[in-house]
């Protein structure tokens, strides 16, 4: 029973891919060019600020043949693509938080120490937001912004409390 049931679901994605490549296939040559793959897209996002240069871009991510089209694979390839970069993002995004957190915490630290924050913000900030060249970030200003964010209330920030501090807004 399974069997046929995902049997029935693969036919039915395969149908669905067809006719979404045949919409996409404005002028029936049996590919899709940049330019109309841009202009379905502005048309699924509702925007017309999709740039030629980005629909190339998605474009090339699936061409497989280099013809500068798209077939009817490729297309369908495309789409596993799209289905895919949800995930691919958050894996990014939590692979940038990692490094950014080593970074402020340093080399083998597991934490973010209000010293550790000071001497990296010393780096970072431009001395245009210093009042003089070589005051750095004071430990108390340190220690209140960590506070903000400490969680567990042990006065330093894990990387999951940098997460938090980090994609939080305002």
């Amino acid at each position: 029973m399974a069997a046929v049931v995902a049997q029935r679901q693969k036919k039915q994605q395969a149908s669905s891919s067809v006719s979404l490549f045949a919409a996409f296939d404005k002028d029936g040559d049996g590919k899709v060019s940049a330019s109309e793959l841009r202009g379905c897209m502005a048309a699924a996002l509702g925007e017309d600020n999709v740039s030629l240069e980005e629909a190339a871009a998605a474009l090339a991510a699936a061409d497989a043949d280099g013809d500068g089209l798209l077939d009817p694979a490729e297309f369908a390839r495309l789409g596993l693509l799209g289905a895919g970069a949800e995930e691919d993002d958050v894996l990014c995004r939590r692979r940038c938080l990692r490094e950014a957190f080593a970074m402020y915490a340093g080399e083998k630290a597991a934490v973010i120490t209000p010293a550790s924050l000071g001497r990296m913000l010393g780096k970072v900030l431009p001395p245009s937001s210093r009042k003089k060249e070589e005051e750095v970030i004071a430990v108390e200003e340190c220690v209140a912004m960590i506070r903000r964010f400490d969680l567990d209330g042990d006065g330093v920030l894990s990387f999951e409390e940098f997460a938090v501090m980090m994609t939080a807004d305002g």
